[in-house]
């Protein structure tokens, strides 16, 4: 099947058009389709068309110059030869499913391709799963190593439980400020202690977290000294930031998880802010980690943390302090 070249897509005669009512290939234009850069070297790698006076390593340096167009290719065929009929845009990809193609089914991802040392930009990166998720699709990262191999995130923005059972009422405690953290004295199996928060010092005396701390104090079950004189929230914040500069992110995003019920205590053993329990289980249900709106990750940063959640059996949730409240974003590796 002959084509033609233009020096930006390829269009195809009238012969063409099976390949957009077989395999969804191309758009149609006349009594052809064109066929995207893409499009065009699969089809003649696989020796479907032929474009006089191009082979396919011609064809390849002729788009070269297109920015990271070689990774978008190598995805582009990658899926289709997982038997899915491919088109560009929006994002990087539609990808409809098996079976269904342009006029007869719907698209089912939407992909963006991206390199392993691409930073996600968390504001952009919500946006696009936003738009996404109104269009009815799943969106997709497909990100390929430095050795062109690929591997496939599905990116959701989640919902978290609605609020169940409000916290038990539990009695005001003194509490002693101990460098950012506070020492409150209560008995064993303290309601502050069956809510979750703290951790036994001794039999006397229960640790608290700054976290766990701004959040009591902000709920009027703490009252916090330090030798002998009051502090309030603010003071305290101001004390307990010069340790931890993550602290407003790591409050807000704490905040809600108790909001919605759930235990959160540090994650410091798996990488991350918090290991977090929704239900009455043994073991930590998810991972979260706690940033600012404007935060920028490494795509190598975010593997390793999806890498180590899956390990340990866990769901990997970065909390994004953003203007519409806090979003909870879930990275999970899938295979399509």
């Amino acid at each position: 099947m002959k084509a033609s070249f233009d020096g930006t897509s390829v269009l195809t005669g009238r012969d063409g058009r099976v390949l957009y009512d077989q395999s969804g290939y191309g758009r149609p234009e006349g009594d052809g389709v064109r066929l995207a850069p893409q499009e065009a070297l699969y089809l003649l790698h696989r020796k479907r068309i032929e474009i006089p006076g191009y082979t396919f390593d011609t064809l390849l340096y002729e788009y070269a110059n297109q920015r990271n167009f070689l990774r978008s290719f190598l995805v582009y065929r990658d899926l289709r030869e997982r038997g899915y009929v491919v088109q560009t845009g929006p994002h990087d990809f539609r990808v409809f499913r098996r079976g269904e193609k342009p006029g007869t089914g719907e698209s089912l991802y939407l992909v963006r391709v991206l390199s392993e040392r691409e930073p996600i930009r968390f504001t952009n990166l919500i946006e696009e799963v936003v738009t996404a998720r109104n269009m009815r699709k799943q969106y997709v990262l497909s990100v390929v190593d430095d050795e062109e191999e690929l591997t496939y995130y599905e990116i959701k923005i989640q919902k978290l439980a609605d609020p169940g059972i409000p916290l038990p009422r539990i009695e005001l405690s003194d509490a002693v400020l101990v460098g950012s953290s506070a020492m409150i004295r209560v008995p064993p199996q303290s309601e502050l202690e069956k809510a979750g928060f703290g951790k036994r010092f001794d039999e006397e005396r229960l640790m608290i977290t700054p976290v766990e701390l701004l959040y009591l104090m902000g709920k009027e079950i703490v009252r916090l000294t330090r030798e002998d004189s009051p502090l309030n929230s603010t003071e305290f914040f101001e004390v307990a930031k010069a340790n931890d500069p993550e602290l407003a992110a790591k409050d807000k995003v704490y905040t809600e998880l108790r909001r919605h019920d759930f235990i959160a205590r540090t994650g410091y053993k798996f990488g991350h802010h918090f290991r977090v329990y929704c239900g009455k289980n043994v073991h930590s249900d998810m991972l979260v980690h706690a940033i600012e709106k404007e935060a920028v990750l490494p795509m190598s940063v975010i593997s390793r943390s999806v890498r180590m959640a899956h390990s340990v059996k866990k769901k990997m949730l970065f909390g994004c302090v953003h203007t519409n409240g806090i979003q909870f974003v879930e990275f999970a590796r899938i295979k399509l």
